[in-house]
């Protein structure tokens, strides 16, 4: 992506040339005028026109080189392909505006995207993922701070207080479970479905149970504090130890689990209850599970400090707290909707029944890098 600014030079160019052109003109009224051959007004009228006529260029010139008002809008997404493709259409219908996105699928890739062009910014807003992975980004001077109107109309605990970025839907996290795969390999041996994280410890799971990695995806990183808050942390990495005995290995992104479970290469998987529910409407022969104690993650967006397209980044940013893209993000993602008066998706669970850990949003910031280091030293090259 280069730049798109476009600079009236020319413009001015001409215009300098025009205001010299005429002053040489005056010039020479006032040397006729001098040598008898112009009268005094003659002269003051000539002096007056040039003077007219190079303020009308100077205008012109002007007009050139302001920028127009810019209609395109540069995405970095942590979103599914197809609810982004649904917001572009959306925004370009409701603004005018073009969006153009890059999907990288993960709120860990898109971070790591913006930080690495942080001296040359080629997105102007990062949307989708947990806002654990944009507060590191506003600490470093990567965004850019700014607080919607139309915040005014979401409970204060889903934005940050400094406006560096702003939650528009919730997720929680839950159990995918393959029901052809469970019925021949665990029921048949008298096993009983997970309601709780720690019924994935069971043996039975060995080799057959896939998860994120926390490095990389928002909801493998929170799946790991979770257990940290709901257990302690002694107690919580003990857990973590023993499910890795389990785990055949972890996914880049969180909704990888979801297809490998869904098309039967593994019976379960943890990822996000709403994309869960979203496949099965799909025909797939899977299940969600939201266990006790389970976590939740604000769905962020940000506005990329030194983007190209601030002014447009902002109307995303109001254009997406509105109730009916609320309400189109509801029905088509199944997320929860930050807003009082968008009703929960279809299928899901209502949140208000969701029974969720004590999760401190900034200590899991804080503490972030630390633990990403330890668990991925912990589970090797699996």
């Amino acid at each position: 992506m280069g730049s798109w600014r476009k600079r009236g030079k020319s413009g001015l160019f001409a215009a300098m040339v025009l205001t010299a052109s005429l002053s040489l003109l005056a010039a020479c009224g006032q040397n006729n005028n001098a040598g008898g051959n112009a009268s005094a007004g003659q002269s003051e009228n000539a002096a007056a026109g040039a003077a007219t006529l190079a303020a009308q260029a100077t205008g012109s010139a002007g007009a050139s080189a302001a920028e127009p008002a810019s209609k395109k809008l540069v995405v970095y997404s942590a979103m599914n392909e197809d609810d982004i493709i649904q917001m572009q259409k959306k925004f370009k219908e409701d603004t005018g505006i073009e969006l153009e996105y890059l999907n990288l699928g993960s709120a860990g890739e898109a971070s790591t995207r913006v930080q690495a062009e942080k001296d040359a910014p080629q997105a102007d807003i990062l949307v989708g993922g947990s806002v654990e992975f944009y507060q590191p980004l506003a600490d470093h001077g990567l965004l850019e701070s700014y607080t919607s109107p139309n915040a005014a109309e979401i409970d204060a605990k889903f934005g940050d207080p400094n406006g560096y970025w702003q939650g528009w839907y919730m997720g929680v996290l839950g159990i995918v479970l393959n029901t052809e795969r469970f019925e021949k390999e665990f029921a048949s041996k008298g096993v009983q479905e997970p309601k709780t994280w720690d019924d994935l410890l069971d043996p039975s799971y060995k080799g057959k149970f896939v998860t994120s990695n926390p490095a990389t995806a928002g909801g493998g990183y929170i799946f790991i504090a979770d257990q940290l808050f709901r257990l302690g942390d002694e107690k919580g990495w003990d857990y973590l130890k023993k499910l890795n005995e389990n785990v055949h290995h972890y996914t880049a992104k969180a909704g990888d689990g979801i297809n490998l479970t869904a098309t039967g290469e593994f019976a379960a998987g943890m990822s996000w209850a709403h994309d869960i529910v979203k496949s099965a409407k799909q025909g797939y022969p899977i299940k969600v599970i939201v266990p006790d104690q389970t976590a939740a993650e604000i769905g962020g967006v940000g506005i990329v400090k030194g983007g190209e397209n601030a002014q447009n980044a902002k109307k995303f940013v109001d254009w997406l707290l509105t109730k009916p893209v609320q309400e189109m993000n509801a029905n088509s993602s199944n997320r929860y909707s930050v807003r009082n008066d968008v009703e929960p998706p279809q299928g899901m669970i209502k949140l208000a029944d969701v029974h969720l850990v004590d999760y401190d949003r900034t200590k899991a910031s804080a503490m972030k890098a630390d633990v990403v280091k330890k668990f991925t030293d912990m589970i090797g090259s699996k």
